[in-house]
């Protein structure tokens, strides 16, 4: 049963995920945590962490940890998780493998057209409102702590979080770069 939920909730998600792996976050963890509950907010987070750091899109990382989670936190054996990566993986790349096949020769035909055109420009806010979403949805206190618990990691974790926003958008510092700089940054003073 949780195969077929797991197929079902990726595939949703590989429809409406626009805006790419960043822009799904949200969905994911709305699923896999919110609705279907099979795992924590904080396993959901090592699951990011783990996706960002992973070769490859983000999206498609995530699907493959959340579904081996999945079906490991529903206490099936580790080949039985295996399968649950894959076919959280093949569901959330369908959709899109299906559209782009369909689409694919009268997109090129069409693209000039005035109602494609417009169907564009209604996305993009809404993409940047996914991504808007899954980086307010990580500013959680698993991530930041609180003032109250831990004042010390609270401040670290926000001035690391100014520093890379303003490293990339100010100074164009390579995100690669950023990422290495700020992990080593918080073996330093968290650990």
């Amino acid at each position: 049963m949780i195969f077929l939920q797991l197929f079902i909730t990726f595939f949703q998600i590989g429809l409406f995920g626009f805006g790419g792996g960043y822009g799904m976050l949200s969905l994911i963890q709305g699923e896999v945590v919110h609705h279907w509950g099979w795992m924590t907010t904080a396993e959901f987070t090592d699951i990011v962490a783990v996706s960002q750091m992973t070769p490859g899109p983000i999206g498609i990382n995530s699907a493959t940890y959340c579904g081996y989670t999945a079906v490991h936190n529903a206490g099936m054996s580790e080949t039985m998780a295996v399968l649950g990566s894959c076919v959280s993986t093949f569901a959330l790349v369908l959709p899109s493998l299906i559209l782009m096949i369909l689409i694919s020769k009268l997109f090129i035909k069409y693209m000039k057209h005035p109602t494609v055109q417009s169907v564009f420009a209604g996305l993009r806010p809404a993409v940047v409102g996914l991504l808007a979403a899954a980086t307010l949805l990580l500013c959680t206190k698993e991530n930041f702590s609180t003032p109250k618990e831990d004042a010390w990691r609270f401040w670290i974790s926000v001035f690391l979080f100014v520093a890379t926003f303003i490293g990339t958008k100010l100074f164009k510092i390579n995100p690669i770069k950023l990422i290495l700089m700020a992990g080593f940054a918080g073996l330093l003073l968290l650990y």
